[in-house]
């Protein structure tokens, strides 16, 4: 049973620092959003807004409309906002305080873990609820360091990257392994970030906290825990930030730790600058591909792109000009599905295509 949960992103639902809340409308495996807090989209249906597809997810102008407007108080508060200065405002703080006074339990997703805010761990405590820092690490003895043993996964392992943070890595690489799923191909997801975590995955951790040591050797702990419980086919990770990106070293540690088959790059044709840099320009995906080639030691297999302040024709026309320049398919999955990506893995890696679906394709 789905716990239900309603997520509060004011003023950033559908756009870059409310990738969590828009993560939380397109998939959810283990709570079932009732609703998103935003009072500049109130009134609309949160799956329309983002994707163009109602999914009756209501967006509410605030807790109080929420309450007034559902059968019964959620389980849980969302914070589903994910900005570069990781900090609540006197404001946020009163709005989660009012969550947990109505009995909400808390879901952090910042880097500011509030079961280290004596205000909130009281409060919990006061009302009965719970607070789950979603990014806070293990304590330090249950932590890996890196050990080699990626080396002896033999399954192939796909790395989604992109030319910048919040450019849609995550919704690619679940997208992708939707598609593989329903193709028959045993696939196992490793998630990197807080999204993934609040989705569901199983496998995983938030990277961007850890220690650059750790960092690598939790996400080769994670990849040789799936591989060896689950027994992929494939296993597909999923990428942070940008390897140019100056205020991250997250794909650093995901590629060394991961040791990567193969990389699809996502990329935001029209982003001028990267993102919370407005001084700072977008690189070049020629540059981005070849920094990453040469860094990882494998290669890029496809481009996805995504399609922000883009017309579907000027998506088309991109994807035809990409194709030519780089001869690799190209797609955008939210518009065109993963048929591409699928057919170009099955190139890369013949064996999967004779592979017995001997489990039950997952939706």
């Amino acid at each position: 049973m789905k716990r239900t949960a309603i997520v509060y992103s004011e003023k950033e639902f559908g756009e870059l620092d409310g990738k969590v809340a828009n993560g939380l409308v397109r998939q959810s495996d283990y709570y079932k959003i009732v609703g998103i807090i935003d009072s500049t989209k109130a009134g609309r249906d949160a799956g329309e807004y983002l994707d163009g597809i109602k999914n009756n997810i209501p967006v509410f102008r605030d807790i109080g409309e929420a309450i007034k407007l559902l059968d019964k108080v959620p389980e849980y508060f969302i914070y589903g906002i994910a900005p570069l200065a990781s900090f609540l405002s006197t404001d946020q703080r009163e709005i989660i305080s009012n969550a947990m006074c109505l009995g909400m339990n808390i879901v952090n997703g910042l880097p500011q873990f509030l079961t280290d805010d004596e205000e909130f761990v009281k409060k919990s405590l006061d009302y009965s609820v719970t607070i789950n820092d979603v990014r806070k690490p293990p304590a330090r003895k249950d932590l890996h360091s890196f050990t080699g043993q990626i080396n002896d996964i033999t399954t192939p392992i796909i790395n989604i990257m992109g030319t910048d943070c919040a450019v849609g890595k995550r919704t690619t690489a679940l997208k992708l392994v939707k598609a593989l799923r329903k193709e028959g191909i045993k696939t196992a997801f490793i998630t990197t970030g807080q999204t993934g975590l609040l989705q569901g995955s199983t496998y995983g951790i938030a990277i961007d906290v850890l220690t650059s040591g750790f960092a690598t050797g939790e996400l080769e702990h994670a990849i040789v825990t799936a591989d060896r419980e689950q027994k992929p086919d494939i296993i597909i990770v999923e990428g942070q930030g940008a390897l140019s990106h100056p205020a991250f070293t997250s794909s650093a540690a995901i590629i060394r730790g991961a040791k990567p088959s193969a990389i699809i790059i996502q990329h935001p044709p029209k982003r001028v600058n990267i993102c919370d840099f407005p001084k700072i320009a977008m690189p070049k995906l020629k540059s981005e591909i070849k920094l990453i080639e040469r860094f990882a030691k494998t290669k890029v297999i496809a481009i996805t792109i995504n399609h922000e302040g883009m017309s579907n024709d000027e998506v088309n026309a991109t994807i035809l000009e990409y194709e030519n320049i780089y001869q690799l398919p190209t797609t955008d999955v939210l518009i065109n599905g993963c048929d591409k990506l699928v057919e170009r893995i099955y190139e890369e890696f013949p064996e999967l295509i004779n592979i017995e679906p001997l489990w039950l394709p997952q939706e």
